[in-house]
């Protein structure tokens, strides 16, 4: 079943109001159009029945009016001859055609009144088939246009994230070496610390000899005196 079910629903109908809803506007234009489509189909082939019908209804309007005339001149003709009962035949005949003829007149005139309207109605849809049509290309267009914009929006994002990655690690690279450079001057300051204990241990152990150096003159200084005494 198409989006549209009858004429009066397609020329009246609101093609944004419909497009809003879609859940798939590409889609529902191009079942819109179909329908637009074959029901212009429809409307042109009565168009078409109609000028066939009043072509054929004109035909047998001017083939009565002639007949209508050639009755007239027969009775003038029975008139002439005296032949009076002739004439009123004629006459019956003409009347008859005169009356066929005027009936024929005004179903040629609803003939005229329809097919104005069908004239009418086929402007309408035409107009509103190219309003769709102009709305599919839109749409069209409009979808090309965002999947592009949406492809280089993700290859930027893949290339900001990169980037972003990249920098990233520039970073973690840089305060390893920060950190580094602050660890070496730990490093240093841990030897120089050793240094001034390693300094210490040694003025102690250089005085402990010094003492023992100067005790052991010291003694030898008195055993001496006392030997000599």
């Amino acid at each position: 079943m198409g989006i549209f079910s009858r004429f009066t629903d397609i020329v009246n109908s609101n093609i944004n109001s419909i497009l809003d809803k879609a859940e798939n506007p590409e889609k529902i234009i191009r079942l819109m159009i179909q329908e637009m489509e074959d029901t212009l189909v429809e409307v042109r082939s009565a168009a078409a029945r109609s000028i066939a019908d009043r072509k054929e209804s004109q035909r047998t309007l001017t083939m009565l009016e002639r007949e209508a005339k050639e009755w007239h001149l027969k009775a003038e003709l029975a008139v002439d001859k005296g032949r009076e009962n002739l004439a009123k035949a004629a006459l019956v005949e003409k009347s008859q055609a005169l009356s066929a003829a005027d009936a024929l007149r005004a179903e040629l005139t609803e003939l005229d009144r329809g097919l104005d309207k069908l004239s009418d109605d086929i402007a309408r849809l035409e107009a509103k088939l190219a309003d769709a049509r102009s709305r599919q290309q839109t749409l069209i267009a409009r979808h090309e246009t965002a999947s592009r914009r949406l492809e280089v929006r993700e290859k930027i994002h893949d290339y900001r994230i990169d980037d972003a990655l990249v920098r990233f690690d520039h970073y973690e690279r840089r305060m390893d070496d920060i950190e580094g450079r602050v660890e070496a001057y730990d490093l240093g300051a841990r030897n120089d610390l050793r240094q001034e204990f390693s300094d210490l241990e040694a003025s102690d152990a250089v005085e402990e000899e010094l003492r023992n150096i100067k005790q052991q003159r010291e003694n030898r200084a008195g055993d001496g005196s006392s030997n000599n005494g």
